[in-house]
């Protein structure tokens, strides 16, 4: 009972409760909360301290940030009590607003990194980018398939595809990208291979109606990973298959100005449990290409059954 009351009295302070109710949304740092609560660096960090000390929230470290999120197992006990803060405190349509509107800043900062991008990517480095481990996804696929390439690019990759799918659907969040892809596959003659532009964590395809989803070293672009490889589940057909070739977790920060990258990749285990949560079975995850120079990027490739 204890141990109950501490955490009543932990979650009894207004700043406390805003934190929870955007926590258990999505997964953010210190200084994405300051811009949603308008609060001091400080003052988040101490409550946030607070709240993970009596086992109400956590953190991981991905490079030089923390994320931290609620603990759905240790608030569920706390549930009207936090449906009755949202719908009381004033601040919390504000929060609830602000939040998106942080999240839209993540994928804003990838899509003006590709706008610039357009045009002279196959000229330009990007971590992660092998033909060889391109090549061992190609060697599970099964045409004539409906394939979509979520996060596309140009969609290099989908014109490959093309020639041997009954159809392509390439998402990308960048016009410009869209736009240099669709006149590539104009002018390669490509009919099966349609671009267009979206977001591929609410990609707009018609659910049910694809028999792979393809995630090309873009997951790690994504606001939430979890949403975007959720969003594919449900555009799958049953028995349809999810390839995901990213990058495995890595310290190089330097790669989120260079690339724009939201996430620095992912461990096996991390992409193992997005899969699963996201309701994925027979998941298999390995390592398919490293590169020789610094920082010694790896690729992952992992493929699972909705």
């Amino acid at each position: 009972m204890a141990s109950l009351v501490k955490s009543l009295r932990a979650i009894s302070d207004p700043t406390r409760l805003r934190l929870l109710l955007v926590l258990l949304e999505e997964e953010l740092t210190v200084a994405e909360l300051q811009e949603i609560l308008g609060m001091g660096q400080s003052r988040i960090s101490a409550n946030l301290a607070l709240l993970k000390r009596e086992g109400i929230a956590s953190d991981r470290r991905v490079g030089k940030n923390i994320f931290y999120s609620a603990r759905a197992e240790n608030t569920s006990r706390f549930k009207l009590i936090l449906e009755a803060a949202r719908h009381e405190l004033p601040e919390a349509v504000h929060d609830h607003a602000a939040m998106h509107r942080a999240l839209r800043k993540r994928k804003d900062k990838a899509a003006e990194y590709f706008n610039k991008l357009a045009g002279k990517f196959g000229r330009t480095y990007v971590p992660g980018r092998s033909w060889q481990a391109l090549a061992y996804a190609l060697l599970r696929l099964m045409p004539p398939l409906v394939i979509a390439d979520l996060g596309a690019g140009e969609g290099l990759l989908a014109q490959l595809l093309a020639r041997g799918a009954r159809k392509v659907i390439a998402v990308d969040n960048s016009e410009k990208m869209v736009e240099v892809g669709a006149n590539l596959a104009r002018e390669h003659g490509f009919k099966n291979l349609e671009y267009r532009l979206g977001d591929i964590e609410d990609p707009p395809i018609e659910q049910g109606s694809v028999d792979l989803a393809l995630f090309s070293q873009s997951l790690h672009h994504a606001a939430s990973p979890q949403r975007a490889v959720s969003a594919a589940h449900c555009l799958l057909c049953d028995g349809g298959k999810i390839v995901v070739l990213d990058l495995l977790r890595h310290s190089h920060e330097q790669a989120r100005e260079l690339y724009a990258d939201v996430w620095l990749g992912f461990t096996e285990l991390e992409l193992h449990q997005i899969l699963k949560k996201a309701g994925f079975s027979r998941i298999e995850i390995s390592i398919v290409s490293g590169e020789t120079q610094a920082p010694h990027f790896q690729t992952l490739l992992a493929s699972a059954i909705k």
